[in-house]
């Protein structure tokens, strides 16, 4: 059995097996009989107003069903996609914008879907989604943030003048104002955190029905957590109650936020099924998905940084320009504005943080949350601050790192932004990443590489992220007749590992076989209280819901035990799975006690009628993973093309429940990282479309762009709650980003140009920086 206590014992993943003989059951492996397919006819233009649709030739094409239009929703009471609240963190007065089913009036970006085509075969449906012909009167569009503030701009909703859909603060402007004039030295920047998509490696796909004998909806969706999609299909479209409507979720493809809440194109399809009284299936191209999933990140960021002769950090602030797209999606407003914020100061003592966010809508898709969700925005903005205040103080920026650490005497460690830090040791991860990334030899290596006439930058992160998102989960634990045990939960599971890691818990603390424990997830009949998968939450929600769980059960088995043992409950004590009267050798397990529990005539009341069970768990605040990432790059000056030659990852997620699957997601979070930093990017053209509508043109990392990845754990467990995680779902991301753009403006420094450069860093963005610093020398 598998010690969760000890992060160096793995247990591999047992899903795995199934997902590599290509047994899995994604949504596109299901069909339901009778079913019908969709199509969507979407608009080529960014911005217009829809004067006409002529559907008479797609509705005459062969095997054509029905046609559905954002009319048709508009006059069924079909409702929208709005920004929903977010528990403990209000944004204040946000501006609505409702994003529609399908386009009513207006085409806000290219790719919206306009109509629906339902037909009997897929390729039906795609041949007469060709045939709606739409007439659209163009307006005049912005895709660019700044640009979409500039007083000439084109404005996109009445309702957000200026094109600002809210603005929000933290921090007093008049104290930060004053730290910055008396300031010695003040560090500023401007970044761009690029626009990027989540591309998982299953893009959307949905199964709509509806029974009208019973007036109930099914749905088959590749969710993050039945129950978000719940909250929002039921409480704000459809406006009905959750038994009205059940959703099914199996295998997820990868998600990492984008599958997170539901799209426009599933509002259609569930309408759709219940006007035509059939299944209807939709799979999503990857052009599709592309052009109309939400996108990721896009803002451009003022940001400065204030010390003092000694170096120490007096202020920090960031004014963000935000992008929201054309319409504001549930929660990425929330996500990014609290997670930005809440992530300042890192790792550091600063005594006064400033953060003013603007958020603006463009004609694009919705931006919606993606893997950090604004936590890789706080650990970029500091991170490159740090290493800009060395190159100007003249100061190692190692020990510039230090010097303003948080000690760790000093936690737990109230912020500025009001966070408390329960634990960790920064400065021994510090120092723990030094030394396995070898810093000190950098300069052997860094000669040799000028030696082959390349250029070899030196990178660093020490980053922090608030984690957890909202505060309550439940989990069911239920024995079975056949002897196995289901764990029930609301967490979904999209390539994490749940299947392997939330049975190691269970196993741990009830002392059970690992092999008899399964894990039950993704249907809205039957799951508690909960949300998702989201924000590096599973484990610390959902697993330590099942740890108290597990007390409950263990209490339970303690007074079954000591009626079947006739002896009094204090005398029963509890020790690797099995429950024992103290000081005798009177014995019996804990699953033999499940069993014998269904089988009894009669029984006190004090003894429970099984060991069946619910628990809870509710967190005080949120939790703070943190770590240290140092990388090397390599630059050819004759091509600009950036290799990462070393990475080192030292992270510390509190408890390691399995150090394979942690592995892997900072190694998969790292990839993400270096995909942002060096080659992804969505991008528009002067007309508003859309240019990198396809892996052709959207570039993605491959193994080759990969390095060698050494991680580690540094854990130090968080006393937040009863396991010590604190979860790992984004370290990867959150380190790389500002790691890999340190090193890459290390590098710059060293041969002479600027070390001001955005994301991405492609070869010829390279190549120019590094000219342009030959021309100025």
């Amino acid at each position: 059995m598998t010690d969760v206590s000890d992060h160096k014992t793995p247990a591999y993943r047992r899903e795995d097996l199934r997902f590599i003989t290509g047994k899995g059951r994604y949504t596109d492996d299901i069909d339901v009989q009778g079913q019908a397919y969709a199509a969507f006819a979407r608009s080529d233009h960014a911005h217009g107003i829809i004067r006409s649709l002529e559907l008479t030739a797609a509705q005459d094409a062969p095997g054509v069903i029905r046609i559905i239009t954002g009319e048709d929703l508009l006059a069924a009471g079909v409702g929208f996609i709005k920004l929903l609240p977010f528990p403990g963190f209000d944004l204040g007065r946000a501006t609505e914008i409702p994003r529609p089913g399908l386009a009513q009036g207006h085409v806000r970006y290219v790719g919206e879907p306009i109509a629906m085509i339902i037909a009997e075969t897929a390729a039906q449906a795609a041949d007469a989604a060709l045939l709606v012909q739409v007439d659209i009167e163009p307006l005049p569009q912005v895709t660019d943030v700044e640009r979409a503030l500039e007083k000439d701009a084109p404005e996109i909703w009445p309702e957000a003048p200026g094109n600002v859909a809210f603005t929000w603060q933290s921090g007093h402007t008049t104290e930060i104002d004053r730290a910055f004039a008396a300031a010695p030295h003040v560090v500023e920047l401007k970044l761009v955190n690029t626009r990027i998509f989540a591309n998982p490696i299953e893009p959307r796909t949905c199964i709509a029905s509806y029974d009208k004998a019973t007036d109930r909806f099914e749905w088959i969706t590749p969710s993050q957590g039945v129950e978000y999609m719940a909250r929002v299909m039921c409480d704000y479209i459809f406006k009905i109650p959750d038994e009205k409507m059940t959703i099914l979720t199996y295998d997820v493809g990868g998600a990492f936020g984008v599958k997170e809440q539901p799209y426009p194109e599933e509002i259609a399809l569930l309408h759709g099924a219940r006007l035509i009284g059939r299944a209807i299936k939709w799979r999503g191209t990857r052009g599709e998905n592309l052009l109309s999933d939400n996108h990721a990140r896009e803002a451009v960021i003022d940001c400065a940084m204030a010390l003092d002769d000694d170096g120490n950090f007096l202020a920090v602030r960031a004014d963000v320009k935000s992008a929201m797209g054309a319409y504001i999606s549930c929660n990425a407003a929330h996500a990014s504005v609290r997670n930005t914020t809440y992530g300042l100061p890192q790792v550091y003592r600063t005594p006064l943080i400033h953060v003013d966010v603007t958020a603006v809508m463009t004609n694009t898709p919705s931006i919606g949350p993606y893997r950090g969700a604004g936590r890789e925005q706080a650990a970029y903005i500091v991170e490159r601050l740090v290493d800009e205040a060395a190159r100007k103080l003249g100061v190692d920026r190692v020990a510039l790192r230090k010097r303003n650490m948080i000690p760790a005497s000093a936690i737990p460690y109230r912020t500025p932004s009001g966070r408390l830090y329960d634990s960790g040791e920064f400065e021994a991860i510090l120092d723990d990443a030094l030394i396995k990334a070898d810093w000190k030899g950098f300069a052997a290596r860094e000669r040799e590489s000028r030696e082959r006439g390349k250029i070899r930058g030196q990178g660093i992160s020490c980053f922090l992220e608030c984690v957890g998102g909202t505060p309550h989960e439940g989990a069911f634990i239920r024995f079975g007749d056949d002897g196995r045990v289901r764990l029930v939960l609301a967490t979904q599971s999209g390539g994490q590992g749940h299947e392997t890691s939330f049975p190691q818990v269970v196993a741990e603390k009830l002392g059970i076989p690992y092999d008899s424990i399964e894990i039950a997830q993704g249907d809205s009949r039957d799951h508690p209280a909960g949300l998702a998968s989201i924000g590096s939450r599973s484990m610390i929600m959902a697993g330590s819901a099942l740890a108290n769980t597990c007390d409950i059960i263990v209490e339970k088995g303690r007074q079954a035990a000591a009626h079947l043992l006739e002896a009094a409950a204090t005398d029963i004590e509890f020790a690797h799975g099995e429950f024992r009267v103290a000081g005798t050798d009177r014995a019996i397990g804990l699953m033999e006690i499940a069993k014998r529990l269904r089988t009894l005539d009669t029984r006190p009341a004090d003894v429970p009628a099984d060991l069946d069970s619910s628990g809870d768990y509710t967190a005080p605040d949120m939790h703070f993973p943190n770590g240290c990432h140092i990388c090397e790059i390599e630059v050819d000056p004759q091509t600009g093309v950036v290799t990462v030659d070393r990475y080192v990852a030292v992270d510390d997620v509190g408890t390691v429940i399995n150090p394979h699957i942690v592995h892997g997601q900072v190694h998969g979070g790292v990839a993400q990282g270096l995909g942002q930093v060096l080659m992804e990017h969505c991008q528009y053209d002067d007309s508003g479309q859309f240019v990198t509508a396809s892996f052709m043109d959207y570039a993605m990392p491959r193994a080759h762009n990969l390095p060698s990845i050494e991680a580690d754990f540094h854990p130090v467990p968080s006393p937040k709650n009863p396991l010590g995680v604190k979860g790992a779902g984004e370290c990867g991301v959150t380190g790389s980003i500002p790691c890999l753009m340190n090193a890459i403006a290390d590098a710059l420094h060293r041969a002479g140009a600027s070390p001001l450069i955005d994301m991405p860093v492609t070869p010829e963005k390279m190549w120019r920086a590094l000219q342009k610093g030959k021309a100025t020398t």
